[in-house]
């Protein structure tokens, strides 16, 4: 049976005078710049407080405003990873707490950041009222919502399908929780949660002009960062300073990409259950460290032994006293999971008891343009699917189906899809309004909607092509089928699983990218608006109007559950039965 520890491959010999000092500048020069940047951050977060900061448009600003914002997104993530990791393992051993978590997680997925924004910023002014410290931890927070979702429904589903060999295994070893977690659990879902942390990221990034930028309760709250600098360059209508911006923001993404994804998604592929007789994955990070000198350094100090490959091969024994510490350790972890709970339940109860104080003060005509609102949104949110589905499936299974072709598409779409967005509305909106006019802007907004959907659907629809067999592929070649019976009966039926989990993705996406493209600040700082649950979820933030904007919410995250029961699950139910593989 395949062990789940990283495939062992065979560096290749490095001669002496290929190793350089340069590649150790070249690995150790990304630390230390975020060293260097954490520390940056943390000193501006603990200066006196300033609600809204000057923003500098000269260019020698750009690098401190990006370093600050990189960092953000960064410990943002950092959070997200630490929730995905608790999150999916309570939801994935507990039964109980399963059929509550899940739901959740569907839920959360489709609230957009304007939801959580007047709590989070209140409530840390509030803890830190003399230092930036407050709002630069309500900044990652919102940051932090738009992220864990899909890495924690990832991780979930890992553990769920663990094949029941490996785990009959850990129990008969009796492996201890951090064993069984760090040889067994985050090995078996590295994969997922590595291609659902390059979205999340991407997710992170999505907001930023409003997390940094935003008015609440007629009060302006600026945070210094290259969301902020872009937000401040569209309203002076400043064009240079918004291009170097954007480049300055391409650059962010293709570093990112080729310094910190690339080696990633390498080294996750070493981490397999099937023995598929390919050569690992490698990158040119592996090259690096080939010519490092440390890393030459570190192997001749820890060069194996004579005895190691006989150690290695003794077999594992339990210690006498496994079954009670086991016992001792299962009463500590049913405590703490009851005393959680019962945390959770207070405050799910206190926050229940503040939304239904909100919604009370609501009048009922006000409920009447909140429903009108929320249609309004949900056919801008389902129109943006539908033709994001029509517009990614051809080129998600061509690059599915050809390796030659993914090898050169899937890079470049990649970097694309970890652009944020938003970062070109505003310039989008100003095209719409020049080339259809303001009348036209209600419906262009499903253009808007469409940046923040099409990419779930393409990496799903890519991963469900390159997993039809090969055999199947030959069939239908030796029978001659091609054009729309092919589609009919191989690509359609392939791609369908994947397809639908590509579908309720994008959807979280969209009701997030309906909600930002119906209220947009271009050019001189004019509004240009959208009827729609957005648009009245900014003009309530704006306002102070917390009724409202709780209302809001409050009915899209009904609507989201009542998709959720009444289409999705019965959708994923019927093509996991209908047209699984399995």
């Amino acid at each position: 049976m395949a062990t789940l520890t990283p495939t062992a491959e065979p560096r290749a010999v490095t001669r002496e005078r290929d190793v350089s000092w340069l590649a150790d500048v070249a690995i150790f020069a990304p630390l230390v710049l975020s060293f260097a940047g954490v520390l940056f951050w943390l000193a501006h977060a603990l200066q006196h407080f300033e609600r809204a900061i000057e923003i500098d448009l000269s260019i020698r600003a750009l690098p401190g405003y990006t370093l600050l914002s990189f960092v953000r997104v960064m410990l943002s993530y950092a959070l997200s990873l630490l929730y995905t990791v608790i999150y999916g393992t309570i939801a994935a051993k507990n039964p109980r707490a399963e059929k509550v978590m899940i739901p959740i997680l569907d839920v959360l997925q489709g609230i957009p950041v304007l939801g959580f924004l007047p709590g989070l910023v209140l409530a840390f002014i509030a803890i830190f009222p003399t230092s930036n410290l407050g709002l630069e931890l309500a900044c990652i927070l919102m940051i932090f919502t738009a992220m864990p979702w899909n890495m924690a429904y990832s991780y979930y589903s890992s553990l769920r399908t663990m094949p029941p060999e490996l785990d009959a295994v850990a129990r008969i070893h009796r492996l201890s929780w951090w064993q069984r977690f760090a040889r067994l659990e985050l090995p078996l879902s590295m994969t997922g949660l590595v291609w659902n942390s390059m979205m999340s990221i991407a997710g992170g990034w999505f907001f930023l002009m409003i997390e940094e930028k935003f008015t609440l309760h007629d009060q302006k709250y600026v945070l210094p960062g290259i969301g902020a600098y872009i937000q401040t360059a569209y309203d002076a209508g400043n064009w240079w300073a918004v291009g170097w911006a954007l480049v300055t923001m391409t650059l962010v993404v293709v570093l990112t990409d080729q310094i910190l994804w690339k080696p990633v998604v390498a080294w996750a592929q070493r981490f397999k259950l099937e023995e598929d007789g390919q050569a690992a994955a490698t990158s040119w990070f592996d090259r690096l460290l080939a010519r490092s000198m440390t890393v030459r350094w570190l192997q001749r100090l820890r060069a194996p032994g004579p005895l190691d490959p006989v150690v290695a091969a003794l077999p594992v024994r339990a210690l006498p006293d496994t079954a009670a510490r086991d016992e001792r350790n299962r009463k500590i972890i049913q405590a703490v999971s009851i005393a959680s709970w019962v945390l959770v339940a207070l405050i799910g109860a206190w926050g229940a008891w503040l939304l239904f104080g909100l919604v009370w003060q609501v009048p009922g005509k006000q409920w009447g343009e909140i429903l009108i609102s929320l249609l309004l949104t949900a056919l801008r949110h389902f129109s943006a699917v539908i033709v994001g589905a029509l517009l990614m499936i051809p080129p998600g299974v061509m690059i599915g189906l050809s390796p030659r072709v993914a090898r050169k598409a899937q890079p470049i779409v990649q970097v694309i899809a970890s652009f944020p967005a938003p970062m070109f509305f505003p310039i989008v909106t100003l095209g719409i309004l020049r080339f259809l006019g303001r009348p036209h802007f209600e419906w262009a907004c499903v253009l808007l909607t469409l940046f923040g959907t099409q990419w779930y659907i393409l990496f799903n629809v890519i991963a469900g092509a390159s997993a039809i067999p090969q055999d199947l592929q030959e069939a239908v070649r030796a029978y001659r089928t091609a054009g729309l019976a092919r589609w009919k009966t191989l690509l359609l039926p392939g791609i369908i699983p994947y397809l639908v989990t590509g579908l309720f993705t994008a959807a979280g996406g969209a009701w997030n990218g309906a909600i930002v493209s119906e209220y947009q600040t271009v050019e001189g700082g004019q509004t240009i608006m959208a009827r729609g649950l957005g648009r009245m979820m900014a003009e309530s933030t704006d306002k102070g109007d917390y009724p409202t904007l709780a209302a809001s919410v409050l009915a899209l995250i009904v609507t989201i559950v009542l998709l959720n029961r009444f289409m999705w699950t019965p959708l994923h139910r019927r093509a996991d039965e209908r047209y699984s593989l399995g």
